[in-house]
């Protein structure tokens, strides 16, 4: 799997360097596989894709990779013009500054991170947006699952992912490491946060394929993971003064 997943981004780098010539400004991998966090069969490999103009001619000319990466199972490269990624810094603060920390660039001509400085306080509040949101749509998503212990198991494993990136934007936040290892990571936000950092250790191992107990029916685990990210949110919030 881990070669068939590197001679898909191989022929996707080729093929956009041959297709897009000069116009392709970056193509970089980011997220948990340019961490080495990755876990196959689980993890998306997360690709950002930086062009001088991304009108329908250019994007035609792109087409053939990005349809082949496809359907490799891997989902579309975010694609950004050159302009629109310099004026992105207060929109995407969070995003921008996860990448910062972690990527690989696979091709292009020049370099698209350094440049770009965020602010503090953007970083705060697009982080207690999607924070806020992602509560929302847990709290929705555990009404419907929380009566079925199996449903309830696969819900925590596939947020998960999402929860991880929030971690590390509030640690980033206070100026603290955000570890790699993601159980590390769980622990620093848990300890600058004060929630329970098992349910999420839990999910960590599941979602890793390790032996873990099952779940039941309205499990505390699950109601301690949903605490959790309401604690979170406080967290953040309780952050607006500092930033």
């Amino acid at each position: 799997m881990a070669n068939e997943t590197d001679a898909a981004t191989t022929a996707l780098t080729r093929g956009l360097q041959d297709a897009l010539g000069d116009d392709l400004v970056a193509l970089m991998l980011y997220g948990s596989t340019a961490r080495g966090t990755q876990v196959p069969g689980r993890s998306d490999r997360n690709v950002l894709l930086v062009v001088r103009d991304a009108s329908a001619a250019t994007l035609r000319r792109a087409s053939p990779a990005l349809s082949a990466w496809a359907k490799a199972g891997h989902p579309p490269p975010l694609i950004q013009t050159e302009a629109d990624w310099a004026a992105s810094a207060d929109v995407f603060p969070m995003e921008i500054e996860d990448i910062r920390e972690a990527h690989v660039v696979l091709a292009g001509r020049r370099d698209v991170i350094s440049a770009l400085v965020t602010t503090v306080a953007d970083q705060r509040r697009e982080l207690e947006r999607e924070a806020r949101a992602k509560l929302i749509r847990l709290r929705a998503e555990y009404a419907v699952a929380a009566h079925d212990g199996k449903v309830l198991a696969e819900l925590l494993v596939r947020a998960l992912g999402t929860f991880l990136v929030l971690f590390r934007a509030a640690l980033r936040l206070t100026g603290a490491a955000s570890p790699a290892d993601p159980v590390a990571l769980v622990h620093a936000a848990a300890a600058a946060a004060g929630f329970d950092a098992a349910p999420f250790e839990w999910a960590i191992a599941a979602r890793q394929a390790a032996k873990t107990p099952a779940l039941k029916a309205f499990d505390p685990l699950a109601v301690g993971y949903l605490a959790g990210v309401e604690r979170l949110v406080g967290y953040v919030d309780g952050l607006k003064a500092e930033s």
